[in-house]
């Protein structure tokens, strides 16, 4: 098994599902039954709800993290957020983790659920968030409860060496260990314990020996119990040890306020966390500044731990994006092919199992100019789940929960268990718990580490004009009144005053592609703008987050990708500032931690 990608990367992951006649659902893989059909809801509430002590468990908790093996139908999930709604502590926050090798699709969850119209409220609100069943990991939102689902699809070893988290509740609901061993492994119990909160109860419905042992020898008391229904007994466990005691919410200082600076403050927020944004202009004043923006991952056809994490970074934007009014211009990005090569790395990247299905259509050069409306000669690849963005639509609204500060840090002082922060003159702006550099470009003033290379790009837009999104080396985006295209690309250059050069650069790299584009373009001179602003990057071409030092904190390197990645990362580092589970890979955050490059 890789360490980036799990086995249903590679695999037939359909459950085979059977429908008995009494409605419920069978795995025909495994041979065995979802949910009891005599009453599949009792025993879960009697199994795992009861089993694991909840509601009383969380009761005076800030979070409260439950961890389960066998995602099944939701049924379990469901039932745990029902309760959670009714019980939950005031501003309580649920944090699910679940993993399934084989998922269901929506429509037969919503079949299976059906038979519990008492759940319907709380069952719809998942299967609105349904995910696809693509391999990896897919985080599932329900606001209204405080509730977040971070959901692995794949092998269960895989998942629990990639979660983050530390679960104060087991659920143990795999298909029997006899028909399923591989998720009752001693792997799988080690792995459990070491993923386990002091005090950490556990439920399962089996009795079975191995079980008992593997969860003994790793600590846990184990106790058998009354089973429910025709099943005699059932297994509870708990560790020894108290929880720890809570603590208050930490003051995070968040220096930037582009779309790095907005997704972490939303998430931070999220969290629990009070939060002062420091922005030396305004929000949107360097990159996230223009009227319209590309949400679109990296197509990478050879690195799979990367393809996987920008499949999984537009499946999170898009979920946050489209959830706010006005934010999305337009759905679907036509990107061409430049090169020969091309053809055969998009066949590639288009086969790849991370995608939705039909998310990723091959297009010859006759569909691509359907598509477009406008002559073209070359091929290319239709990103379904990509679009166009208004970034003004995004900013604010993320952003809106914080404390502001108009000011320039100049300077960064740790002073015991805080942070100060320093303007110029060595004035202090702003005493935190801990600070978060998200200033794109301006990071590299405030600290060397992690080493970054300004990019300078200039785009320019007018009103009228307009097509379906489209990239190729440079890109045309609606505006929602017009059209943004661009971008120029001058390494190593920080100026931000637009130029005609640049501007007639812009317009050539249009017309090369798209000639009836440009001619448009040129014919509305009047209603023309230019605008230059300065990306950061990376050696490698990667985004850089995670610690710098104790309390201090990094996102940026986000090069031209910063719309689809920073979401994602966002949430990642205000889960590992807060102490909550991380919805990124544990393989993905090693990857991109600021760490790499000191070994460098």
């Amino acid at each position: 098994m890789s360490d980036d990608l799990p086995d249903a990367a590679d695999k037939d992951a359909s459950p085979q599902l059977v429908w008995a006649d009494d409605g419920s659902p069978r795995s025909g893989r495994f041979g065995d039954v979802y949910f009891s059909k005599d009453d599949g809801l009792a025993e879960t509430r009697a199994v795992f709800l009861d089993g694991c002590g909840l509601p009383d468990a969380w009761v005076g908790r800030a979070d409260f993290t439950v961890a389960e093996l066998g995602f099944g139908t939701g049924l379990n999930i469901v039932a745990l957020l029902d309760l959670w709604r009714r019980t939950r502590p005031e501003n309580g926050r649920l944090h699910i983790f679940s993993i399934e090798g084989f998922p269901l699709t929506r429509d037969e969850a919503a079949r299976a659920l059906s038979a519990w119209p008492e759940l319907a409220e709380t069952a719809n609100a998942v299967l609105a968030v349904w995910p696809a069943g693509t391999p990896g990991f897919h985080r599932l939102v329900l606001p209204q409860w405080n509730a977040t689902i971070d959901l692995a699809v794949g092998d269960a070893a895989w998942a629990l060496e990639q979660w983050s988290g530390s679960a104060d509740a087991w659920f143990l609901d795999g298909f029997s260990p006899a028909l399923n061993p591989g998720m009752w492994s001693p792997e799988v119990m080690a792995l459990i314990a070491a993923r386990s909160a002091p005090g950490a109860r556990v439920a399962t419905f089996t009795v079975a020996g191995a079980v008992r042992r593997g969860l003994a020898e790793h600590g846990f008391v184990v106790e058998k119990k009354p089973g429910h229904g025709r099943k005699r007994e059932r297994l509870e466990a708990h560790l020894p040890s108290p929880a720890p005691p809570a603590k208050s919410p930490p003051h995070i200082a968040v220096i930037g306020a582009g779309i790095a600076g907005a997704s972490v403050t939303r998430a931070l927020i999220a969290s629990g966390a009070r939060v002062t944004v420091i922005e030396a202009e305004h929000p949107g004043a360097g990159g996230a500044g223009f009227p319209a923006a590309l949400v679109t991952p990296r197509l990478d056809a050879g690195d799979a731990l990367i393809a996987g994490f920008h499949a999984q970074a537009l499946e999170r934007a898009g979920a946050l994006y489209r959830a706010l009014p006005d934010a999305v211009i337009a759905e679907g990005v036509l990107q061409l092919e430049q090169a020969p090569r091309d053809a055969v790395r998009f066949d590639k990247i288009a086969a790849q199992a991370l995608w939705p299905a039909g998310s990723m259509m091959r297009l010859d050069a006759a569909a691509c100019a359907a598509c477009l409306g406008r002559p073209l000669h070359s091929g290319g690849l239709l990103m379904q789940g990509a679009f166009a963005l208004r970034p003004s639509k995004v900013l604010e609204p993320w952003l809106s929960g914080a404390e502001r500060l108009t000011a320039a840090v100049a300077a960064l002082r740790p002073e015991g268990q805080t942070w100060i922060l320093l303007d110029a003159g060595g004035a202090v702006l702003l005493k935190a718990d801990a600070v978060v550099l998200t200033a794109g470009w301006g990071t590299a003033d405030l600290t060397p580490d992690p080493p970054l290379a300004p990019v300078a790009g200039q785009a320019d837009w007018v009103e009228g004009p307009t097509t379906r999104p489209v990239a190729w080396g440079g890109y045309a985006v609606p505006t929602g009144d017009g059209l943004l295209y661009g971008a120029t690309h001058d390494r190593g250059l920080t100026d931000t005053l637009p130029t005609a050069d640049a501007s007639a650069r812009n317009l050539a790299t249009l017309r090369a592609i798209l000639p009836s584009l440009s001619t448009e373009v040129e014919a509305a001179p009047a209603s023309s703008h230019s605008r230059k602003a300065v990306r950061a990057t990376t050696p490698d071409r990667l985004p850089v987050v995670g610690a710098l030092d104790a309390g201090l904190h990094v996102l940026t390197g986000l090069g031209s990708r910063g719309f689809c990645v920073a979401p994602l990362l966002g949430e990642h580092l205000a889960a590992r500032i807060m102490n909550q589970p991380s919805p990124l890979p544990n393989t993905a955050a090693e990857r991109l931690a600021p760490s790499r490059f000191r070994s460098q």
